[in-house]
């Protein structure tokens, strides 16, 4: 990855945007696909549009959701601590302990979340795990006054973690899901930006709790067809049961989703391209729901052929996130390949 795109790729997992608040990251992504040529825009809803060869057919879609999960304060008690929730879907106890930006109505600030400590613990507690109820954050604040001067109930926060490289090109991050997403959808249409298709890079919001975002984009784009990209657990961590996951190690590239919202011919599609292209890749079945953008794209308007294509992710959910540079690339590439298949004849009628 060149320096300037991976200085772009850690500004926009550093800016603090989740759910419902993705104005940050957004306009970084934004102010991209402008030096990238693409036609900008955005929506009510604060979805960012980057279209590359408006006016050609067949017009895709790609969604990547820019939201990242985070906190949101709900009072303020008389010693200046602050009270939260959880912004999408939480495992408490990656929040032990963990700095957090507070992006508060007159600036940003910083804090630590607390609890009650072991050692002060009953026997019955500590044999408990923590609830969100059970912690706070603390800004340093002497009491509630001097609290309610940089923070009030609704703002929101985020983990401050910053971004690492590891070993093997492996990159570490809060906001991997979906900000990696988003990244690679804009990636991939600057890549396809001279095939014979119009590709819309939109960057959605709201995944995480709602799927408003990606609903609302669809349905003003009516596109041709769609491609949801979102991260998917790694397999090659203990604990997953590959019997129920199936397999999507490290290095094992895109994986694609089977059932559900999924499109069977776009899936073909892409794997035949995956195939031709030597591009690896790995499968995932969906029986149900895909859980991404895609459930709420494929049901608008008369249908919208819809696939998934994901990335591996270690530690979903957490403080870091991880992903392999290989698989970034792998991901990429296929969706650029797969727009560069298209033409204005093609046909995803179901096999």
């Amino acid at each position: 990855m060149k320096k300037a795109e991976k200085d772009f790729l850690k500004a926009l997992l550093g800016a603090p945007g989740p759910s419902s608040f993705e104005s940050r990251p957004a306009a970084l992504w934004r102010e991209r696909a402008a030096k990238y040529g693409a036609e900008v825009s955005t929506d009510s809803y604060g979805n960012s549009f980057a279209t590359f060869g408006s006016g050609r057919k067949p017009r895709v879609m790609l969604a990547g959701h820019i939201d990242e999960i985070g906190l949101i304060v709900t009072y303020i008690d008389d010693e200046g601590l602050l009270y939260f929730k959880g912004v999408g879907g939480w495992d408490a106890q990656q929040l032990i302990g963990q700095r957090v930006r507070i992006v508060g109505y007159k600036g940003e600030i910083l804090g630590v979340v607390g609890k009650k400590p072991i050692h002060l613990m009953t026997s019955d507690e500590r044999k408990k795990p923590a609830k969100i109820d059970d912690m706070w954050i603390d800004i340093g604040a002497k009491n509630s006054k001097e609290a309610k001067k940089h923070v009030r109930p609704g703002d929101f926060a985020v983990l401050e973690q910053p971004f690492l490289e590891l070993l093997n090109g492996r990159y570490v991050s809060k906001a991997i899901d979906n900000r990696i997403g988003a990244y690679i959808v804009l990636e991939a249409a600057r890549r396809a930006a001279k095939t014979q298709a119009e590709v819309v890079a939109v960057a959605t919001v709201q995944e995480e709790i709602s799927g408003v975002g990606a609903y609302v984009a669809s349905h003003a784009l009516n596109p041709d067809l769609a491609i949801a990209v979102d991260v998917t657990h790694a397999t090659d961590v203990p604990g997953v049961n590959k019997k129920q996951e199936g397999d999507s190690p490290f290095g094992s590239g895109p994986q694609l989703a089977v059932g559900s919202y999924v499109h069977r011919g776009v899936l073909n599609r892409l794997i035949e391209v995956a195939e031709k292209e030597k591009i690896p890749y790995s499968m995932a079945t969906a029986p149900r729901n895909t859980y991404t953008d895609a459930d709420d794209i494929a049901k608008n308007r008369s249908g919208i052929p819809t696939a998934v294509v994901s990335i591996p992710n270690r530690y979903m959910h957490s403080p870091n996130e991880m992903i392999d540079i290989k698989d970034l690339e792998s991901v990429v590439g296929l969706i650029a390949a797969f727009i560069a298949s298209l033409d204005d004849k093609t046909s995803f009628q179901q096999p």
